[in-house]
């Protein structure tokens, strides 16, 4: 937090930068603090500096907290305090947004940089920012309450199998099954609740498949990080303020059956990409695999009992469970 002095030097450099025609960047930020205090220390230069430079271009009152190591959300609720996830929950901390238009303004400008829009007319968003940070956005009357900020960092890493066996997380026999899977390019999926890893553990899987192997993710916003030489991304795009050009899951899931995929992985399947991925699954494109949501898979697909299913659970490892016939293993985050 600037004090007092160093906030008031900060709001002059931003009316500076508002009058002018030139960029934000740090060089014109610090070329502006300079100008508004030509006797502050290298030291008030920088902090300056990294403020106003938070506030105009990047997550402002935000940006410690998502730096902070662990945090895996923060979520601002209007006015008041800031929220955290570090994994046990949420949790208020120091952070504070003063107002209502701060929380508007916050949430308007995160939007903004990952190239969405957010105003009355378009009054909620969900967009990716360039490091990878997902935002969602509420804006009232939607939210009567005021601006609401949902924010999800993206992992800082890509945790091994042996990272999650050292973790407790899974079973050392475990992981040696799932290897076995990976290994024989058999179709699996990975399911689990919400916040329960399973794109961790998904990422964890396709990192130990055969480098020589071409993977081609097909994400609703890209979450996964495997650790491996040959990745090809696909992201989805909503549509524009006029509802034109979104590109869904199901058209990138075709669209990668087209890029000669080793293995076709579907960051979570849960609409009609589904029925797509099963239909390669079943027609020879081996070692494919997707994360699903704990909940019955669509009716309309033939059912039947999985041979093979391994999960991060002791309790669950052959358990089965009702999947198509094609899809060889799941592997059930508890």
């Amino acid at each position: 937090m600037l004090g007092a002095d160093d906030g008031r030097l900060a709001g002059r450099v931003r009316s500076r930068l508002a009058g002018s025609t030139g960029g934000f960047d740090l060089a014109a930020i610090a070329a502006a603090a300079r100008d508004e205090a030509p006797l502050a220390g290298i030291g008030t230069l920088l902090e300056v500096t990294g403020a106003v430079s938070a506030e105009l271009g990047g997550a402002g009152v935000l940006a410690p907290l998502l730096g902070r190591p662990g945090v895996t959300d923060v979520l601002v609720n209007g006015a008041g305090p800031v929220w955290i996830d570090c994994g046990r929950g949420a949790e208020s901390t120091e952070v504070v947004v003063a107002d209502e238009r701060e929380a508007r303004r916050l949430a308007v400008r995160l939007v903004a940089a990952g190239g969405r829009r957010l105003d009355d007319a378009a009054p909620y968003a969900d967009a990716r920012l360039p490091d990878g940070t997902r935002v969602h956005a509420v804006l009232p009357p939607v939210s009567p309450d005021g601006t609401h900020i949902s924010l999800r960092v993206p992992p800082r890493r890509t945790f091994s199998l042996g990272d999650l066996v050292a973790a407790g997380s899974l079973p050392a026999d475990g992981a040696d099954l799932l290897r076995a899977v990976v290994a024989a390019r058999a179709a699996f999926l990975v399911t689990g609740g919400t916040g329960s890893g399973k794109t961790t553990v998904l990422s964890s899987l396709l990192s130990v498949a055969d480098p020589l192997e071409r993977l081609v993710l097909v994400e609703d916003a890209a979450e996964l990080r495997p650790s491996h030489p040959h990745v090809v991304r696909l992201e989805c795009r909503p549509a524009n303020a006029e509802g034109q050009g979104a590109v869904t899951l199901e058209t990138l899931v075709r669209q990668a059956l087209r890029m000669r995929p080793d293995r076709l992985v579907v960051g979570e399947a849960r609409g009609g990409e589904i029925l797509d991925l099963l239909a390669a699954l079943n027609t020879g494109h081996e070692g494919g695999s997707s994360t699903v949501h704990v909940v019955p898979l669509p009716t309309a697909l033939s059912m039947s009992s999985v041979p093979l299913c391994a999960s991060t659970s002791p309790l669950a490892i052959g358990r089965p469970r009702p999947v198509p016939p094609w899809v060889r293993v799941v592997a059930e985050v508890a």
